[in-house]
């Protein structure tokens, strides 16, 4: 069944070929930047070079910024979404949840950020985090509903988890996936990280074929 979505969503990139490049912008933070990597390992390089291997016709701009929260992103988006722009990846929360943000204004600030994308017609992937209990489970709960809620309310495609592909059976990042801070992935984990997001951005490449 994997193989003949994969398929599915192959095809119709190849018919994005037609209609010129697919553009995504990356909106978020140091997981997206690439902090502590060199440029060919971060995020956005790799999840380039993975898509492009599968056949897509895409470029990506890296708009992740090291630091960012998800207010930040909502004060910037404006200027992320130019014209080029025919799809986003909204991947920020992370440094909400080092910060204990309140969960309310995380979501206030994605809902923003997907308001804003609906306004200029632009395709989303919207990747969640999974918050840590060492806030208390009101906090988590609230928190951990944030993004599939605004994913149903805007009706955007939704990944769980950024981490997904670097995360063992315990909930952990694999320790030889990240760097020494135990914060940031390592190119191997980013390796990982690429791929098991990298059929939701197909998918997502898929939408923009079928609208063009």
């Amino acid at each position: 069944m994997r193989k003949m979505i994969l398929g599915l969503v192959f095809g119709l990139c190849g018919f994005a070929a037609t209609a010129g490049p697919i553009t995504i912008a990356a909106l978020g933070d140091s997981l997206t930047q690439g902090y502590g990597l060199n440029p060919q390992d971060g995020f956005v390089a790799q999840l380039e070079a993975w898509l492009i291997a599968q056949g897509g016709e895409v470029t990506l701009i890296n708009a992740g910024v090291s630091g960012d929260t998800t207010a930040g992103g909502a004060a910037r988006v404006g200027w992320t979404l130019t014209p080029e722009v025919d799809a986003m990846i909204v991947a920020l929360g992370g440094n909400d949840l080092l910060r204990g943000i309140a969960p309310d204004a995380a979501r206030a600030n994605l809902d923003t950020i997907l308001a804003a994308a609906r306004a200029a017609q632009v395709r989303v992937l919207l990747v969640g985090l999974i918050a840590p209990g060492n806030y208390g489970p009101d906090y988590k709960a609230a928190f951990d509903t944030i993004y599939p809620d605004l994913a149903a309310k805007y009706d955007v495609l939704y990944a769980a988890n950024f981490l997904s592909g670097i995360m063992g059976a315990d909930g952990r990042a694999a320790l030889d996936m990240m760097q020494d801070d135990g914060l940031h992935p390592n190119a191997k984990g980013v390796r990982h990280i690429v791929a098991a997001l990298g059929p939701d951005v197909l998918a997502l490449t898929a939408q923009v074929a079928k609208n063009r």
